[in-house]
């Protein structure tokens, strides 16, 4: 009995000390913000300046840093970062100095923070927008050469992307991440893992909305090759529609910035009266080659059209006859799974139309919703984009949606087909509340697993 009153008492001493020093590092914050903060800092830093046998310790010292700040100083931002712009950007000096060994999570936390600040507010100038866009790339290593077995860079890079949509659409550059797509992801994008190729391809289309004249140009080439390798010549039963989706929506808004680059690469005849129109060449052989895919791909997006219609017929059947709560809950899944590839399909038909002519008007606006987004609800009066200004920043793609799960006991060859042509369509949408899956480990350039 004595040793159980000891050891209740032990412990709540120890709440009582811990309680005490919080609000004793508070009190301190509130003193002197400014120096409290770099001191606090210092304690985040490389985990290459530890030793071996001081490591446990300061990995101790450094979580409970880190949750301190989390629960206890960036709730407090306007209260405690006095003067505001001054010490906003104190802060936001500190963060880009110790991001070396930083974990996803912890990654995300720090840039959610500086997002809430005033100085990266919706009044923000686009350079100020694009210093957190340097911030990413530093994180997603864009200087190091792309290793496609390292599946944690593949990861990182994927989430990095994703993270910086947002700002590229309040105007900051993305030429840096689509460069490095270009060149050092493309050429090796085979080797890619099969979830790895449809979370790139998801991001890149929602980022060629925001593509540079010259990025697109760049890009294209890339883009074409790899679409042709998803549009099929003769048909088949296996295709992935949700691929082609996102290649034909990245086609669409890279060749609307540069349509005359699709002249060489489509057979097209469009005239700017520039020499890239090389219109005294011959693209004959180019655009049968061209058109004759868009026509496989329209069949077959047809043909799955009915498949999925009849489906969900069937389906409305089995859910009137189901006994138990698990049997519909399953019927229900492949229902909304099943709209979900309507939608891609139907996306597909509405954006290969226009591209069969000689002179195509590729698609530059967000009317297109892509399959795996929810339809945005409009807020207030829409307001047309007038030409030579920059897009709202608000998107009509509803970026923010909860991806469903793959169907549940999904029965007969049909459903598997359905499956497979859509192969994770419903996964890894924007995930990552815009970052991403985890990397679990710490060190940029070192494993992360």
């Amino acid at each position: 009995m004595d040793m159980m009153f000891e050891f209740l008492f032990l412990s709540t001493c120890l709440v009582v000390v811990q309680f005490t020093l919080v609000i004793l590092l508070t009190i301190w914050l509130h003193l002197s913000t400014a120096a409290s903060l770099t001191a606090l800092f210092k304690h985040i830093g490389s985990i290459e300046d530890q030793s071996a046998e001081d490591f446990s310790t300061w990995d101790s010292i450094r979580k409970k840093v880190l949750l301190f700040l989390r629960d206890k100083v960036f709730p407090l931002k306007t209260e405690l970062l006095v003067p505001q712009e001054l010490m906003e950007r104190h802060i936001t000096t500190l963060v880009k100095q110790n991001l070396q060994d930083v974990t996803a999570a912890e990654f995300k936390m720090f840039m959610d923070f500086l997002k809430s600040l005033s100085l990266f507010g919706h009044k923000a100038p686009a350079e100020r927008i694009q210093e957190l866009v340097e911030i990413i790339e530093g994180q997603a290593d864009l200087d190091a050469q792309f290793n496609v077995s390292d599946a944690d860079h593949i990861e990182r890079f994927i989430s990095c992307l994703s993270m910086t949509f947002p700002f590229f659409k309040r105007g900051a550059s993305g030429s840096k991440f689509l460069n490095y797509l270009n060149k050092q992801i493309m050429p090796v994008f085979d080797k890619l893992p099969e979830q790895g190729k449809l979370d790139l391809l998801k991001n890149l289309a929602e980022c060629s909305l925001c593509a540079t004249t010259q990025d697109s140009r760049q890009l294209l080439p890339s883009v074409v090759q790899l679409l042709k390798k998803y549009m099929v010549r003769r048909k088949i039963e296996e295709i992935n529609y949700t691929c082609i989706e996102c290649l034909l929506y990245t086609f669409h808004h890279l060749a609307h910035k540069t349509p005359n680059a699709t002249n060489s690469l489509c057979g097209y005849k469009i005239v700017t009266g520039q020499p890239s129109d090389r219109l005294g060449e011959d693209f004959s052989e180019q655009y049968k080659d061209f058109t004759e895919r868009l026509s496989t791909v329209e069949d077959l997006a047809r043909a799955m059209i009915k498949k999925l219609t009849q489906g969900m017929a069937d389906q409305n059947k089995a859910l009137a006859a189901a006994k138990t709560e698990e049997e519909k809950d399953a019927i229900k899944t492949q229902k909304q799974n099943a709209t979900f590839a309507l939608r891609a399909c139907n996306n597909i038909l509405a954006m290969t139309q226009p591209l069969n002519t000689k002179t195509p008007k590729f698609i530059g606006d967000q009317k297109t919703n892509l399959s795996w987004k929810e339809a945005a609800k409009p807020s207030g009066p829409s307001t047309a984009t007038v030409a030579g200004q920059k897009r709202p920043a608000a998107t009509t793609n509803g970026s923010n949606n909860n991806p469903l799960k793959k169907a549940r006991g999904a029965s007969g060859m049909q459903h598997q087909l359905v499956n497979k042509a859509f192969s994770g369509i419903y996964d890894s949408g924007r995930s990552s509340g815009r970052g991403g899956r985890s990397w679990r480990g710490r060190g940029r350039g070192r494993s992360y697993h």
